[in-house]
């Protein structure tokens, strides 16, 4: 079998909502990445940060309530925060996982940056909401502020950020060193610290990067021959959820394109996946993203199950 260079997207079921999942999730994680270390394959890894970057924006929000002279942690930072702790449990898991199948592999976790463009049309329609529920008054001192606040769906308001794509990652030359030297590579965690160039230097933006995007631009710029996107699903499935259901063992960039244009993919859950999935396969010839459950990908790989997208 070939030995690829593949880049995983760990969805969040692979991760819990809370620390105590958290502990546990991480080691069926690491024996799923394993299988294809064991295979000899190259293996970078991103993940996503919903529920605990929320958490330690929520909990730094508080804290400012309480004791004001503790200033609100802003959203680079607080991405950068998650990207230490979810990194820190994922890699000392896969480290003990190959240890325990006498396979003796560096695993390193990067603090990562991704640079977003400041004029992306993102940043004038703020959609992703995080934090905690507010009152109107809360929501009006928010916005006070300089953050944008939406109604939730009668529960309360939230703060809402940009999502803007990725369009570098900075410290891609350090993550290209690792894979190089045989190390094990966690990365680009939570869609990336979201920056933008000012000059010689970085300055934090206040937006999420969809970890799927970073994942794909990840994958791009290490010259992967796999994107592999870990979701809920063992493959990707036409009219989701009715009597039609058809369920896909591949697509090609036209037919993916077609496919989301009829509307198959819903915004918030595959749609972004597939366009990921898109971007990275147009980049070159040969290359192909995958698209299936956790437990199933060392079975994507050799051709077995998920939803492959190439050329």
């Amino acid at each position: 079998m070939k030995k690829e260079k593949i880049v995983i997207a760990l969805g969040g079921n692979a991760l819990g909502n809370n620390l105590p999942e958290q502990m546990i999730a991480v080691k069926q994680t690491a024996a799923a990445i394993a299988d294809l270390i064991e295979d000899g394959h190259q293996v970078v890894i991103s993940h996503g940060n919903g529920p605990q970057v929320g958490m330690i924006h929520i909990a730094m929000a508080e804290l400012n309530r309480l004791y004001p002279g503790f200033t609100p942690a802003p959203m680079s930072v607080c991405v950068g925060m998650s990207q230490g702790y979810i990194g820190y449990d994922l890699q000392n898991s896969l480290r003990a996982e190959l240890l325990n199948r006498g396979i003796s592999k560096p695993v390193t976790t990067l603090i990562t940056q991704v640079c977003v463009d400041p004029y992306d049309e993102a940043f004038a329609n703020p959609s992703k909401p995080i934090g905690r529920f507010m009152t109107a008054e809360e929501a009006r001192i928010e916005e006070k502020r300089g953050n944008h606040c939406i109604e939730d769906s009668g529960r309360g308001f939230r703060r809402v950020v940009a999502s803007p794509k990725p369009t570098d990652i900075i410290e891609i030359e350090s993550i290209r060193a690792l894979v190089d030297a045989g190390q094990v590579v966690v990365a680009c965690g939570g869609g990336g610290i979201p920056v933008m160039r000012q000059g010689n230097g970085l300055r934090g933006a206040s937006a999420v990067i969809d970890k799927d995007f970073a994942s794909a631009k990840l994958a791009e710029l290490l010259d992967a021959d796999y994107l592999i996107i870990l979701t809920a699903v063992e493959k990707v499935a036409l009219n989701f959820g009715k009597p039609n259901e058809t369920y896909l063992d591949e697509m090609t960039l036209e037919e993916a394109k077609k496919y989301c244009e009829e509307g198959h993919f819903a915004a918030g859950s595959m749609l972004p996946k597939i366009e990921a999935s898109m971007g990275f396969v147009s980049h070159r010839p040969g290359c192909k993203a995958l698209i299936t459950k956790l437990e199933k990908a060392r079975d994507g790989i050799l051709g077995r199950t998920g939803t492959v997208i190439h050329q």
